[in-house]
């Protein structure tokens, strides 16, 4: 090759590896944000209001002291987190961050039952621990993938917020469900 021939190919590769360099990263987006934050958030909310629905009929039906104070710090703590997950979220989508996937599978995400089954439940506060317990082990494992592979900073801080909460009350619950025989 010419020496003059390569002084027009290489400023075209380094063109050519920029461009491949930006594009990296698929839905990655940039430091603030990433595909996989939209889709802990598209993941999380529903997941939360689920749970928030479920709390709402322990508040009315619970039997026992415990299942009350549990129902209303389900209530207070993960209504909050939808307000900052959405609000989140609408910055990543103005940003044009594209939902990716959260990765977890559906039977994994802690909601197969449905939360209206609560209304007739008996004995209550069994049912309602029996429940809660597969929805918060689903959102701990839904708060990693967002620590592993998320980058909004705030949704990270919320992801280990969500792994610390959910799983003191899975102790608790796990607890507490031997006293109430059945």
């Amino acid at each position: 090759m010419k020496p003059r021939s390569m002084h027009r190919i290489l400023p075209a590769f380094a063109i050519a590896g920029a461009l491949a360099l930006a594009g990296c990263g698929g839905d990655d987006g940039d430091d603030e944000g990433n595909g996989v934050d939209r889709a802990f958030v598209a993941d999380m909310v529903p997941h939360h209001q689920s749970a928030v629905a479920m709390a709402e009929i322990a508040m009315e039906r619970g039997e026992s002291p415990f299942v009350k104070k549990l129902a209303g710090d389900i209530v207070a703590s993960q209504s909050k987190e939808i307000t900052t997950m959405r609000r989140e979220d609408a910055g990543l989508a103005e940003a044009g961050v594209k939902t990716a996937s959260l990765g977890v599978p559906a039977h994994m995400m802690g909601m197969d039952d449905d939360p209206a089954t609560l209304r007739s439940a008996e004995p209550f506060d069994r049912r309602f621990i029996e429940m809660m317990l597969p929805h918060h082990e689903a959102a701990v494992t839904m708060a990693k993938v967002e620590l592993a592979k998320g980058k909004d900073p705030e949704l990270e801080q919320l992801g280990e917020e969500i792994i610390a909460a959910q799983q003191r009350e899975i102790a608790a619950m796990r607890a507490e469900l031997p006293k109430l025989g059945g």
